[in-house]
């Protein structure tokens, strides 16, 4: 409908869908609400039942108060909601052996301006149909990172064969180099007092004095990896400007060192909803809302 707000580009909080609903559409892969704005109806149990009835696997179970709130806001009466769901990473299980489990992906939402019921067997047509659609996403988000990692192993043994050739030097000076490894604005090697620089890098003076500060507060460790050199506590960091922000060490001997750079990122983000938390009060007794 042309007089639809169009949600395209926005970004919402993770929290906008907490981990037990996360948790919840793993095991439904279809949920449906045909009226935000019904009353709830109270379930009666026999009280001979030793615990109380769970209705999270019922299409019937009545929206949470919040997210009703949270559709009234959006003008929404009526939504059936679909995950997505992928294949756990291997480092995510945590051993090849384990049974791979599963993650939640995505949501395919959709919304309607008054109530709505959708039957069965079209709830169904749509689950099939994301399954096979989750089963193709599966797929590709494997073969992406079998040619990352295939890519990588290439590299890596490419610029093993050079540091056996020519020591340290070689992976600056020859291709491949050693930015194809990681992904950085920039490279630099101190050695033997000498630099060799490649793409965004700090000068050869304020090299040197990241390597002082390295070798007086990190000299125990063999690197260094940080989002932010300012964040690190590196004095010489505000010098430095957008330019180089995060920053990748690592110690080759007691004097030389290896680094990755990469620049300061900022990107406007637009939001869909409140990003901060209501002002004032303590929050006790405060309900949740969107």
């Amino acid at each position: 409908k042309s007089d639809l707000e169009p949600y395209l580009g926005l970004h919402y909080p993770a929290t906008d869908i907490p981990q037990a609903s996360r948790f919840l559409f793993l095991k439904n892969k279809v949920r449906m609400i045909c009226d935000c704005s019904a009353p709830p109806v109270n379930v009666i149990q026999d009280k001979k039942l030793p615990e109380a009835l769970t209705l999270c696997g019922s299409t019937l179970r009545a929206p949470h108060g919040c997210h009703a709130q949270y559709m009234s806001n959006m003008g929404s009466i009526a939504s059936l909601v679909m995950s997505i769901t992928i294949n756990e990473d291997d480092d995510e299980t945590g051993s090849d052996q384990q049974q791979k489990g599963r993650k939640l992906w995505g949501l395919v939402v959709c919304h309607h301006m008054s109530p709505r019921f959708v039957p069965f067997p079209l709830r169904y047509a749509c689950e099939f149909l994301l399954q096979v659609f989750g089963i193709q996403l599966n797929k590709e988000v494997e073969l992406a990172a079998q040619a990352k990692e295939k890519n990588i192993l290439r590299t890596q043994t490419l610029l093993c064969d050079m540091l056996l050739r020519d020591a340290p030097i070689g992976i600056f000076t020859q291709s491949p180099n050693v930015m194809d490894l990681v992904n950085c604005d920039g490279a630099a090697l101190c050695y033997r007092k000498q630099f060799w620089l490649l793409g965004i890098t700090p000068s050869d003076s304020q090299i040197m004095d990241i390597v002082a500060w390295l070798r007086e507060y990190h000299d125990s460790s063999t690197g260094l990896s940080t989002d932010s050199l300012t964040e690190a506590g590196f004095p010489g960091a505000a010098a430095l400007g957008d330019a180089v922000c995060g920053m990748a060490a690592i110690k080759i001997s007691t004097k030389d060192f290896i680094f990755w750079f990469r620049s300061h990122t900022a990107k406007e983000i637009k939001w869909g909803g409140a990003k901060h938390e209501p002002s004032g009060g303590n929050g006790e007794g405060r309900k949740m809302h969107p």
